[in-house]
């Protein structure tokens, strides 16, 4: 038999490039990976506080990466049921969890280098400053509401809340969502900048939008 058809014959057993993909989602180091990956902008930052080398104004550079890598990492979570149902890769919700909570570290670390390296931990002069300037009031409420997502991303939570309520409990994702882009937009608004805004703006409505076209050709059931 000529070797073409026989290499034709093998390759016609080869499941499709989505499986493939998928099988090598599966394999168990791809987890520890992706957490090595994620606090690479951590370690990047620290070796930079540490050795002097974010510029004129550390403070700034820290209270602005923490916050660019919220706002990557919300999108990269948001991203993961349209890409998971788009590109046939079920093991992509294997992330998702790791993706939130690593979206929460990162927004903790940005309200904590805000109350430390800007307002010094004076208790009375953050709750101030959050009253005064909007921007910072609509962040807290962000990150507040993380807080209970992150607190219940666990399967005991999962169980204790039942699955519905659950769910429910983590569309606040969405608000979240919102709130983030408000208080990019507010932050920006004093020097005049959006195109960063336009861009996670634009990412975000479209991630956001996608859920509502499902959820309205599935006859309103929730997609997460």
């Amino acid at each position: 038999m000529p070797a073409w058809t026989c290499a034709g014959s093998s390759d016609g057993n080869r499941p499709p490039p989505a499986a493939r993909v998928d099988a090598a989602l599966r394999h168990r180091a791809v987890k520890p990976g992706l957490l090595l990956l994620a606090l690479v902008p951590f370690a990047g930052l620290l070796h930079g506080a540490v050795t002097n080398t974010l510029g004129a104004n550390p403070a700034e550079a820290l209270i602005r990466g923490t916050g660019d890598w919220t706002l990557r990492l919300l999108c990269l979570t948001l991203a993961v049921t349209p890409l998971r149902q788009a590109a046939g890769l079920p093991s992509l919700a294997r992330f998702r969890r790791m993706l939130g909570l690593f979206t929460f570290f990162y927004a903790a670390l940005h309200m904590l280098c805000y109350a430390w390296l800007d307002m010094g931990f004076v208790v009375a002069d953050i709750v101030r400053d959050i009253a005064k300037r909007p921007f910072i009031l609509v962040g807290t409420a962000a990150l507040l509401l993380m807080l209970p997502l992150a607190a219940t991303s666990f399967n005991r939570a999962i169980r204790a809340l039942g699955a519905r309520r659950w769910q429910l409990l983590h569309r606040a994702v969405y608000a979240v969502a919102g709130l983030a882009i408000l208080h990019f937009f507010w932050m920006r608004a004093g020097k005049n900048d959006f195109v960063e805004v336009g861009v996670y703006a634009a990412v975000i409505a479209l991630l956001l939008g996608w859920r509502l076209v499902r959820w309205r050709a599935a006859g309103f059931a929730p997609v997460r």
